[in-house]
């Protein structure tokens, strides 16, 4: 796969540093060379659905500070155009946390703030029956845990894609567009635990503003490894290109 390029789409600012570990953490879990994953900042619009189609496949991950729920991303209603255009073509997308419920949106399910069921740390999943089926999923075990953060969720998905997994807090945590190669999940499988509490720790402003640091100290222990989602990019190239 070494001449594999992908395009990596990031809604996060400038001088946030979350903004390279994001790209390392891509780059680790799927397994490629550094310049092989290219960035595309959201932040000043984005790409075309040419561009996109430049490159092999489409990668989309979190977000500093942006929400769906809120639209507050600049740029936001040509981003969900521009979704719907690489699920039409069937261009080879996976999507994470905010990349899912930008999936969700633009294809019209329906995305909630949801404070109350907010899930940062790791948290146990379930596969659905259709994801046994799946040819990405079925590798996973029937439950299995992740790396989350999140406060908005999927509370319906779009017609006719397939439901995957879901958490006790979070009815819809994956989902794979009709008949292309195109998944989106609500967790972060490039995120290890050490990854997780790093951007936890970033973020935690966000999150937990009022945390002690007893609390905090608390809260770092929570977090768990998570092998099983970790291998779900690499699967994922392994299908498509391999």
């Amino acid at each position: 796969m070494k001449s594999l390029r992908l395009l990596l789409l990031q809604a996060r600012e400038s001088g946030d540093p979350m903004r390279d570990h994001e790209h390392e953490c891509f780059v680790t879990r799927t397994g490629l060379g550094k310049t092989q994953i290219v960035t595309h900042d959201l932040l000043a619009g984005p790409p075309s659905i040419e561009e996109v189609r430049r490159y092999d496949g489409l990668l989309m991950g979190g977000s500093g500070e942006f929400l769906v729920s809120q639209a507050n991303q600049p740029a936001f209603e040509p981003l969900m155009d521009m979704l719907r255009e690489v699920v039409a073509h069937g261009h080879p997308t996976f999507a994470a946390c905010y990349g899912f419920q930008a999936m969700v949106h633009a294809l019209g399910g329906e995305v909630v703030y949801d404070p109350d069921n907010v899930e940062v740390g790791t948290f146990e999943l379930e596969l659905t029956d259709e994801a046994v089926e799946d040819e990405l999923f079925r590798y996973l075990p029937r439950r299995f845990v992740a790396q989350q953060g999140h406060k908005d969720r999927a509370a319906r998905l779009p017609e006719g894609f397939v439901h995957l997994a879901s958490s006790e807090r979070a009815p819809f945590q994956a989902l794979r567009a009709p008949d292309v190669p195109v998944w989106a999940v609500q967790f972060h499988p490039e995120l290890d635990r050490d990854g997780n509490r790093m951007r936890y720790g970033h973020y935690l402003k966000n999150y937990a503003p009022d945390l002690t640091p007893e609390e905090f100290d608390e809260a770092m222990d929570l977090f768990e490894h998570s092998p099983e989602a970790s291998e779900l990019l690499g699967r994922f190239l392994n299908l498509v290109f391999g």
